[in-house]
């Protein structure tokens, strides 16, 4: 049982420590006593999210009084509430939507428990808030409570936490799955020394050419429209706005190609109007749904046979028929629209929504008649599709420098505002999911492969599974026993649990969490939650001889973040100005910042050898600085 047992020693230990005193926490006093009770209410804990998790997780530490006495619960969440929330976060009501998550729930825990200590925040967990959760709010909490939908969030926290030696509590739902995970400091391995296993892709010839599922044609639909809307816009805003971007560029094919698209899209093919965007659209669906496949057919026919006489066009590969434009057919003109308006938005041109107005334009435009080529190579096999898609085209300096001419003699360049289309599948209004749908099915109907809705391809392009409030009840309540455990202040990890369910088998797993990984230097212990921690100012020279001296370690390269502050192949002249100098004056000089008030310590990343001159593996410094 992942319970408070009877190995468990969070049971009260006299009847004097379990003596009601007629308060709303009776029941609890009951069970562990007055002491571990005072104990919870004097808590400080970080909440990270107040989404279904989260919501879940307020309550229940609302009702376990966590902070009620002179403690805190601190709740942090950049959302608002959107009204596909209301089904399973629960402490959000119709009239709350569009208002923000965390002060919403904080507001609601408290009429539940008015003697709750609770402050919400807006911020985003990350290294552009550290000025807001500094080293002293760290210092001032006792935990971290998780409640994410992201791995990168997750990991951050989860290095915060190793760094400033707090619990972490984690958790996860994907359906009727959930997971909770244990992190305590100097005992346990953290969130990030494990990983899941990668996803399972779709492989690249059949999303390109043999789609037998709506879920391939939907992520085709997915990644053209971070091709021709994200990243072509991208490109061309940085084109416009930085000045050395192709130089960034790795090869002369890579920027060939990238230039060739920057020509195409600033030059050739700029709209200035609506009607530009409309034709531009007509030309893609063409593109897309006929000539392609037109090209398809002509390099394997409906009768194509393989080298061992089976027909090409089996089992998994649907034969498809080119799409003729219909200005009658839903998703056609569907997609006419999305597709010019995204176009225009790139261009910052003005939405429209006539669909008079693009079924007239759209008719009007004359498109050539396509004429399949010989010579095309077509991917069938995986194999063929990836050595494709890396291929980084060929091109001389002679035509990259013809392109960049070109596109440096366009006089209005600068006057062209570029907005990029990231994608949010939960806005009606932006055309993202328009586009999708629209161009999922029109390739759907040229495979003979049955269409979805908006909805089911909002699922299958957001990558959603639906959530369970019964999941994520289940997760939140096994993370609060556990968080009784953390307060009692157990120290024995056999006492925790993490745990592993899916409700749908049911399947119920618990185990102890993993201990951290011992690492060894001469007869030196350390794990993950170990450092060096050095105070004081000192110089460069005196925190190598520090080390040479206490630890019989020579250090071979220092560095901050990503900054190289000494390392032994320096030239001599350099290494004997730098190892005069302090740490912090030298993490200024070299990174060109000051460091910020708010910073108590600078994490200094160490090479070491040991006295053979082999290299070592050894903790990091915690350099803390003079206050």
């Amino acid at each position: 049982s992942s319970g408070i047992n009877a190995e468990c020693p969070l049971r009260p230990g006299t009847e004097a420590d379990c003596e009601v005193t007629n308060t709303r926490y009776d029941g609890q006093i009951l069970c562990l006593g007055k002491k571990l009770n005072d104990r919870i209410g004097g808590q400080k804990w970080f909440m990270v999210g107040a989404g279904a998790i989260g919501c879940e997780l307020l309550k229940n530490f609302a009702l376990m009084g966590v902070g009620h006495n002179d403690g805190m619960l601190t709740v942090t969440d950049m959302d608002t509430i959107e009204r596909s929330n209301l089904n399973r976060q629960f402490l959000f009501r119709s009239w709350d939507v569009t208002k923000l998550k965390s002060d919403t729930a904080c507001k609601a825990v408290k009429v539940m428990n008015p003697g709750i200590n609770v402050t919400s925040h807006q911020n985003r967990v990350g290294p552009e808030t550290e000025k807001i959760y500094t080293d002293d709010f760290f210092a001032k909490i006792d935990g971290v409570a998780n409640a994410l939908d992201n791995v990168d969030a997750r990991t951050y926290m989860d290095r915060r936490c190793v760094y400033y030696r707090l619990p972490l509590l984690e958790s996860g739902t994907l359906g009727t799955k959930g997971n909770v995970q244990v992190v305590l400091p100097s005992i346990t391995e953290s969130y990030s020394s494990s990983q899941d296993p990668p996803e399972k892709t779709i492989p690249m010839c059949t999303l390109k050419n043999f789609p037998n599922a709506i879920e391939h044609t939907i992520q085709w639909a997915r990644d053209q429209f971070e091709g021709l809307f994200t990243k072509s816009a991208e490109n061309s805003s940085k084109y416009l706005s930085e000045p050395k971007f192709l130089e960034k560029q790795k090869t002369v094919g890579s920027m060939l190609g990238l230039l060739h698209g920057l020509k195409k899209d600033l030059v050739d093919d700029r709209p200035t109007s609506m009607e530009d965007c409309i034709k531009w659209a007509r030309f893609l669906f063409e593109d897309n749904f006929h000539n392609t496949i037109a090209q398809l057919l002509f390099n394997f026919p409906p009768d194509q046979t393989t080298t061992s006489g089976a027909p090409f066009w089996s089992g998994p590969k649907r034969c498809p028929t080119p799409a003729n434009f219909d200005v009658n057919d839903e998703f056609h003109l569907n997609f006419i629209i999305a597709a010019a308006n995204l176009r225009a938005f790139n261009f910052s041109i003005p939405a429209c929504r006539d669909r008079k107005y693009f079924a007239k334009v759209a008719e009007s435009i004359n498109v050539p008649i396509f004429e399949p080529r010989s010579g095309v190579k077509i991917a069938v096999t995986e194999a063929e599709a990836e050595a494709e898609n890396s291929y980084d085209g060929s091109g001389s300096s002679d035509s990259l420098a013809v392109l960049q001419k070109e596109l440096s003699a366009i006089p209005d360049l600068s006057s062209i505002r570029i907005q990029v289309a990231d994608f949010e599948k939960d806005d009606d209004t932006n055309f993202h999911m328009d586009y999708i749908t629209a161009c999922s099915n029109i390739r759907a109907a040229c495979y003979k492969i049955a269409p979805a809705d908006k909805h089911k391809t909002k699922l299958i392009a957001g990558k959603i599974i639906p959530a369970i409030a019964t999941t994520t009840a289940v997760v939140a309540g096994l993370v609060s026993i556990e968080m009784y455990k953390i307060i009692s202040g157990q120290s024995n990890v056999e006492l925790y649990k993490n745990a592993f369910l899916n409700l749908a088998l049911p399947f119920f797993a618990f185990s102890e969490p993993i201990t951290a990984p011992k690492n060894k230097f001469y007869e030196t212990e350390w794990t993950l939650w170990d450092r060096f921690d050095i105070k004081g100012d000192i110089t460069l020279q005196e925190l190598l001889d520090k080390f040479e001296k206490e630890h019989k370690l020579e250090i071979t390269m220092l560095s901050q973040g990503v900054c190289m502050l000494y390392a032994f192949f320096m030239p001599a002249d350099k290494r004997k100005e730098r190892s005069a100098m302090k740490i912090s004056a030298l993490v200024e000089q070299v990174t060109k910042k000051k460091i910020p008030s708010h910073k108590r310590a600078l994490v200094l990343e160490i090479c070491c050898n040991d006295d053979e001159g082999e290299d070592l593996d050894t903790p990091y410094i915690n350099y803390i600085l003079p206050q």
